[in-house]
């Protein structure tokens, strides 16, 4: 061949070849010559136009291959679709529908209160999931996430580790729970008083945030107070909504570590040794802490305009700040007695807190004035912390021994009263005992004769005698045994009975009288008589 194929030469002369056949077998058509040398190209073209119209047809039509590999694992019938989650209509539902908490022990082994204050969660969110983290099983959980197979930290893993003081390890385990897997973390002594939908508010988008809070105090004439300022405006922390990841989340447990660290420096000892005051809880990991991380996340997301309390003083309804949710104080903290919190009945109410399940502040010494006590028993009243910043200043004006005094009297006050008296108690059981006195004066009649007057004083000499027998038996039967054997002789006894009947006079020994009236009956038939008239009276009464 003169020249290679694939050339516009060798294109052409093909081309020409199939023009001249397909001449020839229309050669015999009456059309002009120039017709009949343009016609393949039309009946060309209008194949092409053809088969571009019907792509579409053609990539439906299945090829054999596909068609025999669909027989061969075709699948079964279609089943209808799933029913949508309970939560797809709810507000809310863009977050993880989780619930959790943490405690010492497993949920099968609460007690009473921790029991029936959880319910509250699950009854009114039954399509919520429910997970309680353990002291058993969170390092479980934090090797999961934060290991090798999970974020891959192991400094935030050792730091957890070294860690020995509850209340700081609860703080951190619920920031790292959040930043894992998202959902609602609420602490074991709260109690739900709403659904998790009425957490969000309908008037905003719930696409527009990323977490949820509520203010705890809202005090800010207190901020440049010594004590009271860094606590005077806080969020709260013992509820958090959160997706999964939240940069506050991890913000918070870098800033703990660090700050812990820094802590173990100054007092030269190793983490796990630590020793921590109650303020210093609340500014490294409490509410003061989380809310130093909330504001800085709004400031970063508001690049226009700084964030500050004043955007949350006073709230009457919630807003969105930074990709932030925040609500108002009666949300979280209804009822607490401060910052116009209402009550837990209001319609905003959300949760109720029970406050210091574990009792962690006992744990952590907190500033106490040695005469006034503390002041956050003013539970933020003006007047209480004004007076009590008075007191203080007064006091250490004071000389030694007017320190002293004062010191005396609050711990006087401190004292727990006396218990009160107890005899009014006995007053009711020495009453019946003097009723049988007074009966036997209330038959007196005139007309009855002197037996029967004589009658009812024999009453009293059974009640004495079995409490005066174990005390006269000892003493009479030792020295009376060898007097009586002569005087019981049967030839004095006319001479005994004169002598009795002159000394048995008085009222009091009327019972001893009667042998005396009828000296014929014997010793066994008198007592006999004693027994039968005792009766009489007890009929008459």
């Amino acid at each position: 061949m003169d020249t290679p194929p694939l050339t516009p030469t060798l294109r052409a002369k093909t081309f020409t070849k199939l023009g001249d056949r397909f001449s020839s077998k229309v050669g015999d058509l009456a059309l002009p010559r120039r017709v009949k040398r343009v016609l393949p190209l039309y009946v060309g073209c209008a194949l092409t136009l053809l088969i571009l119209l019907n792509l579409d047809f053609l990539a439906l039509v299945p090829s054999p291959v596909a068609v025999l590999q669909r027989q061969e694992t075709a699948p079964p019938p279609a089943s209808p679709p799933p029913p949508l989650p309970p939560t797809s209509g709810l507000l809310g539902s863009s977050f993880p529908q989780k619930i959790w908490q943490t405690w010492k022990i497993d949920p099968l082994l609460f007690g009473i209160k921790e029991t029936v204050r959880a319910t509250t969660w699950l009854e009114k969110n039954p399509h919520m999931r429910y997970e309680v983290i353990t002291d058993a099983s969170e390092m479980t959980y934090i090797n999961e996430h934060y290991g090798p197979n999970g974020f891959n930290r192991p400094d935030i893993v050792d730091f957890y580790h070294s860690i020995n003081l509850p209340i700081i390890k609860a703080d951190l385990l619920r920031y790292m729970i959040l930043y894992a897997e998202g959902g609602v973390y609420t602490d074991i002594d709260v109690e739900a008083l709403k659904p998790f939908h009425r957490f969000f508010p309908e008037r905003h988008n719930e696409l527009e945030y990323d977490l949820v809070v509520g203010v705890e105090v809202d005090e800010p004439q207190f901020r440049d107070h010594p004590i009271l300022g860094q606590k005077s405006e806080s969020f709260c922390q013992w509820t958090i909504i959160s997706r999964p990841q939240h940069p506050v989340m991890m913000r918070l447990i870098e800033n703990i570590m660090a700050w812990l660290n820094g802590v173990a420096k100054e007092q030269r000892v190793p983490i796990n040794k630590v020793e921590l005051t109650f303020d210093q809880v609340l500014t490294g990991t409490g509410p003061s802490a989380f809310t130093k991380a909330v504001m800085a996340e709004m400031n970063n997301n508001s690049p226009e305009r700084k964030v500050t309390w004043d955007d949350f003083h006073s709230m009457t309804e919630s807003k969105v700040v930074g990709r932030v949710l925040v609500l108002t104080v009666e949300a979280f903290c209804a009822g607490s007695g401060h910052s116009d919190s209402g009550n837990h009945g209001s319609r905003n109410a959300l949760v109720k807190h029970h406050y210091h399940a574990s009792n962690w502040p006992s744990r952590h010494r907190r500033y106490s004035h040695p005469a006034f006590g503390q002041v956050e028993e003013c539970n933020w009243n003006a007047d209480c912390v004004r007076q009590w910043d008075k007191d203080v200043a007064d006091f250490e004006k004071l000389s030694e021994q007017g320190k002293k005094d004062k010191i005396r009297e609050r711990l006087l006050l401190l004292q727990p009263p006396p218990p009160p008296p107890a005899p009014p108690q006995q007053q009711p059981l020495e009453q019946p005992l003097k009723l049988p006195e007074s009966l036997p004066q209330l038959p007196k009649q005139p007309e009855q004769p002197l037996e029967q007057k004589l009658e009812p004083v024999p009453e009293q000499k059974p009640e004495q005698k079995p409490e005066q027998k174990p005390e006269q038996k000892p003493e009479q039967k030792p020295e009376q045994k060898p007097e009586q054997k002569p005087e019981q002789k049967p030839e004095q006894k006319p001479e005994q009975q004169s002598d009795k009947l002159e000394e048995k006079k008085a009222p009091e020994q009327g019972g001893e009288q009667k042998p005396m009236e009828q000296p014929g009956q014997s010793d066994n038939h008198g007592q006999h008589e004693q027994v039968e008239e005792p009766k009489q009276p007890e009929q008459a009464l």
